[in-house]
Formats: C-alpha cells, structure tokens, sequence
C-alpha cells in the first residue's frame, strides 16, 4: 500500500504522468522509525528524516521491495498505459 499510496500521490498532486511516477524513486516505512529509501531522492530528503530521528537504511538499487505496478488509463479515445521497471510485467489493455 505505501507503494500504492506514493505513485497515487505524484499523479494526483504532483502532476505527473503515470510512466514517470511508477518511475520515480519510493520509500517504505519498516519497524518503528526505519525508513528504507530507493536512490535518486536528493541528499536534503536524507538528511531531514535524520534530523527527525528516522534510522535511514539506503537501498543499493530500485527493486520490487518497495513495490512494483502497471497502470493502464481509459481515455477517450483509446489507453493510455505505464509499466513498473522495477519487475517484469506489461500494461495490457484489451
């Protein structure tokens, strides 16, 4: 759901298009105040959970352990469809 719940976020707020949000790098909360992030957040975004008392574990690479997905939009005059790096998998509409 903390997958779910960011990619949601950069499409609803951020703008963002559906391929660039499954893209973007993620987050995910683990035991007590250990967030686990992806690379490519900038060195601000570390050091501010720090200064908040977050243990911070950086992920080596994007993998599916912080989530993966497909999206596929009905427009009105066809699809629109994004798939997850992270996983194999494709976007299919029929």
């Amino acid at each position: 759901p903390q997958g779910h719940a960011q990619v949601l976020v950069r499409i609803a707020d951020f703008n963002q298009n559906p391929q660039a949000a499954l893209d973007a790098p993620r987050w995910r909360v683990d035991d007590g105040l250990v967030v686990n992030i992806e690379p490519g957040f900038g060195e601000s975004v570390y050091e501010g959970l720090a200064s908040l008392g977050h243990d911070l574990v950086r992920a080596e690479r994007r993998t599916v352990a912080h989530g993966r997905g497909q999206i596929i939009y009905k427009l009105d005059d066809g699809y629109l469809a994004a798939s997850d790096q992270r996983s194999d998998g494709q976007a299919v509409g029929f």
